[in-house]
């Protein structure tokens, strides 16, 4: 990794680190999961971009993403690398835990997850969406799938993609939770016959041969929203001054990463130590540059790769992203009744603190707290309506009528 990645800092920032505006907490403890989508978060805390703002990150690795809500629940861990619909979970007090006040600073990804099909599946031919409607439809025995968290963005895209080709998620298949670095050891142990994760643990599935890429969330949802900077709502009265700060750091290292190419390989590089991924660089550094190998035989370069600013576009805590996740919770039966999308979302998005930071690093910041997008079924997701948006699908939780 370049030295040199403190020349994107601006000499306005180091401002920010005394006087009233200095953090009121120094020594963060900042977890993450072993994924690629991490990489804005590890840069940030070992290549030089926190120091300026007066911070230190201590880094945490977490080896499943019940750990991370525990963590950051109790405040073990002061800010974490998140699934969006986690921190939604937590803020609502869904699957058993008491509700805790969320914040969402800011996003760390767009894009860069996929469902994978076993190679047992593979080799009976099914490697496509039709040949799995078609099986399910004959009245074959139920497939097992896993996902990463029960609230989290791979259970929401694996029934989303289910869904769009006609099967049930919560009727025509098994799922199970699986933490990501275990999604192979089960693929091998025919434990299950696919799963939705991040990268890199698709592209290392294909790599060892261990089945096929059939779909990427992309493809489901062009530039999508993924992972998160999640913190408690308290963390961030507490110490404004911190999230603020950690906020300009994170925002700082996701700009260097896309600066270049030659800085995406060099934190491709950075990720695959035994620290973070602990994968061979071959199984991380394609699909961290948008090269796709799905397993049989096709390759493509992907017009909506893993990305980690995008001229800010990525970074940006719009309140439609938000409230999607939610919807999806009521299509799904999470939610039994409508919340109120539009108040949950203003308190979670902190779209406060992320003005100020990025109006301080002369990071555009779009006028809308909403953006619209179209996803793999045509449905068009704006956020102007999310309960008539939840109610539209044909294919929901069987309580919801």
């Amino acid at each position: 990794m370049s030295d040199t990645s403190n020349d994107l800092i601006p000499r306005q920032s180091l401002a920010w680190t005394a006087g009233s505006d200095a953090p009121e907490k120094r020594v963060l403890n900042v977890g993450f999961m072993p994924l690629s989508d991490a990489a804005s978060v590890v840069v940030a805390a070992t290549q030089g971009f926190a120091q300026p703002y007066g911070l230190t990150l201590e880094l945490h690795r977490q080896t499943s993403w019940a750990g991370v809500a525990d963590k950051l629940a109790s405040g073990e861990l002061d800010a974490a690398h998140a699934l969006y619909g986690m921190v939604y979970a937590l803020e609502l007090g869904l699957g058993g835990a008491p509700a805790t006040d969320m914040a969402v600073l800011m996003g760390l990804n767009h894009n860069g997850q996929s469902i994978n099909l076993s190679q047992a599946l593979v080799d009976t031919g099914i490697t496509r969406p039709a040949a799995l409607c078609q099986r399910a439809a004959a009245g074959a025995g139920k497939l097992t799938f896993a996902h990463t968290f029960p609230t989290g963005s791979h259970a929401l895209w694996l029934y989303y993609w289910l869904a769009s080709q006609g099967i049930h998620p919560l009727h025509d298949v098994n799922s199970v939770v699986v933490p990501p670095p275990q999604m192979l050891a089960h693929l091998q142990a025919a434990r299950i016959d696919g799963f939705c994760a991040g990268e890199p643990w698709s592209a290392h599935a294909v790599a060892l041969g261990h089945g096929c890429t059939v779909a990427t969330s992309q493809s489901i949802w062009p530039d999508h929203p993924e992972k998160v900077l999640a913190c408690t709502r308290a963390f961030v009265e507490q110490c404004p001054n911190t999230a603020r700060a950690l906020l300009m750091a994170v925002l700082d290292a996701s700009r260097f990463i896309e600066a270049s190419a030659q800085n995406r390989r060099s934190t491709a590089q950075l990720m695959s130590g035994r620290e973070y991924l602990d994968l061979p660089l071959s199984s991380i550094e394609p699909r961290f540059m948008g090269l796709y190998d799905d397993g049989l035989g096709h390759q493509w370069q992907d017009q909506h790769p893993l990305r980690f600013h995008n001229h800010g576009a990525v970074n940006v805590p719009y309140l439609s992203d938000g409230m999607w996740f939610m919807t999806q919770f009521r299509r799904w039966g999470l939610l039994r009744d409508d919340p109120d999308y539009r108040a949950v979302a203003g308190r979670v998005q902190r779209l406060d603190l992320y003005r100020a930071a990025a109006g301080a690093l002369g990071i555009a910041v779009p006028a809308s707290p909403l953006r619209r997008t179209q996803l793999l079924d045509g449905s068009v997701w704006d956020g102007s309506d999310p309960a008539a948006y939840a109610r539209s699908f044909a294919l929901h939780a069987r309580h919801d009528g």
